[in-house]
């Protein structure tokens, strides 16, 4: 037996993008696991109710993020793909944003007052103004982070965006360990301090280690004189962007809404917050399948539209969400049997929400295949159709999340998450097969789902051992095994679809 050819490119194909993936997400998972650290500082010092109100800003973050980048990333991609002046492209989509994000942050500056009043932090209109010039500093650095994605400078990228992390990292350490210690000790006020431990702080942290993003970044900004601004470009790339940002919005909707929905449904405002503060903690706790994920993206969308004009492209991307699935089910398990380790990241006192961990787990995965699926309306230009599933989807996270929520708290918010992405995921692969039919193998990666929450719920249901450590090596022999016999099928089903 033999690899063809078009079998050998297929598998250094998908090698390289396993290695980008591989640059992204180990960089990604070094920064975000020590940025994770934090989360048991702040659970220690702040309140659920405090918390709370931390998970709600971010949430609106999300939002804005979205808005304000309106599909440019994945507009940039596709036009310089098939434009003769990707140097134009690049220069158009920057300037857009830059004169956008600019407009944005000093007209949320100027309301920030009644828009304090408005989500319900009356107390710190500086709030606002924080997260407006944070979402302006991203908002026009996406573009230039998407140009390092599409030159494969996945190194850079890593580079910078950790040291954004670590400045993070630094300046809360800073602000709610540091600057406290030595007041109290030497009765000295460090810089910026004001003498009391503040949420706010957590806040300016983040605008200042986005402001210390933007130089890291000048020479892809710079890059930009080599091309011209072209409003007829413009205008072609906004209406292909403006469903993609529909499409971002709903999707903000369906990952963020339920922080939001949680906050407002309690009987009184401080359960909502506590109860979003258990929430919020808990959710990151399924931070690993959200790196890789988020690692997965970062390398696969170039990807993707680099390999459009090949004749087995759509053999690879089936072939990719094959391997996306498995890895997938790996962290899902690995999080889920080491739960009672993973816990201790966060507070003892936001225990109690553990249980929607492995649920969020399994909406993520697919989140994870969605965003796979997606490939077909992107590659072939109907954007709109794209975003109509997303507005689906958003409908049915609206929707369960105001019949849960009421009667099973968080739980249900959890629950109205995986509904949501496991709906996406039916419509868009039937809608791919229609109008970008790709040979995905459906029974294949839908088994990896099943086998990996059938282990878990065994383990869950079913007490081997009352000893820890005993408990531990059982799980990691239980996830060797699954790791072996998903290699051993994937290098079985190669070589027997694999010309003799």
């Amino acid at each position: 037996m033999f690899f063809d050819p078009l079998t050998v490119y297929r598998v250094s194909t998908i090698r390289k993008l396993v290695s980008q993936t591989a640059i992204y997400g180990l960089s990604q998972i070094v920064g975000r696991f020590v940025n994770y650290l934090l989360v048991p500082l702040h659970t220690a010092l702040f309140a659920a109710t405090d918390y709370g109100v931390n998970g709600l800003m971010y949430a609106f973050v999300t939002f804005f993020n979205v808005l304000l980048t309106y599909g440019m990333e994945t507009a940039f991609f596709r036009f310089s793909q098939k434009s003769e002046r990707p140097e134009n492209v690049y220069r158009t989509a920057v300037t857009s944003l830059l004169y956008s994000s600019i407009s944005f942050g000093i007209l949320l500056t100027l309301l920030s007052q009644p828009v304090a009043s408005l989500i319900g932090v009356p107390m710190h209109p500086e709030y606002v103004i924080y997260f407006a010039w944070i979402i302006a500093i991203d908002a026009f650095c996406a573009l230039p982070f998407a140009y390092l994605r599409q030159h494969n400078k996945a190194v850079k990228f890593a580079i910078v965006k950790n040291i954004n992390i670590f400045a993070n990292i630094i300046l809360n350490l800073y602000f709610l360990v540091l600057c406290p210690w030595v007041h109290q000790h030497y009765n000295l006020l460090l810089p910026l301090y004001n003498g009391q431990i503040e949420l706010g702080f957590i806040f300016m942290a983040n605008l200042i280690a986005s402001l210390i993003t933007l130089p890291l970044l000048f020479t892809e900004v710079a890059a930009m004189k080599h091309g011209a601004f072209d409003k007829k470009l413009w205008k072609e790339m906004l209406t292909y962007a403006l469903p993609i940002m529909v499409i971002g919005f709903a999707g903000m909707i369906n990952e963020t809404l339920d922080r939001l929905i949680i906050s407002y449904t309690y009987p009184t405002v401080d359960e909502g917050l506590a109860a979003n503060g258990i929430y919020n903690a808990n959710y990151k706790l399924s931070i690993i399948m959200t790196l890789f994920i988020q690692a997965f993206r970062y390398a696969a969308e170039p990807f993707f539209f680099n390999h459009a004009k090949q004749s087995d492209k759509r053999t690879i991307y089936a072939e990719v969400m094959n391997y996306f699935v498995a890895v997938c089910c790996l962290v899902f398990l690995v999080v889920s049997l080491y739960l009672d380790v993973f816990k201790h990241f966060i507070n003892y006192r936001y225990w109690e929400g553990l249980h929607v961990v492995p649920i969020l787990l399994i909406a993520n995965i697919f989140l994870g295949m969605y965003y796979n699926l997606s490939i077909w309306y992107k590659l072939s230009d109907q954007t709109a159709k794209g975003a109509t599933i997303s507005l689906i989807g958003a409908g049915i996270t609206i929707v369960f999340n105001f019949l849960l929520v009421p009667f099973l708290g968080y739980t249900g918010a959890a629950w109205a998450t995986l509904i949501c992405y496991a709906s996406m995921v039916a419509i868009c692969y039937y809608q791919g097969t229609r109008y970008y039919p790709i040979p995905y193998q459906p029974i294949r990666f839908v088994s990896y789902i099943l086998v990996a929450i059938g282990i878990y719920l065994l383990y869950t249901y079913i007490d081997i051992t009352t000893i820890p450590l005993l408990q531990y090596g059982l799980n990691g022999i239980i996830i060797l095994a699954y790791v072996v016999v998903v290699f051993w099928f994937e290098r079985r089903n190669k070589i027997v679809n694999s010309p003799e």
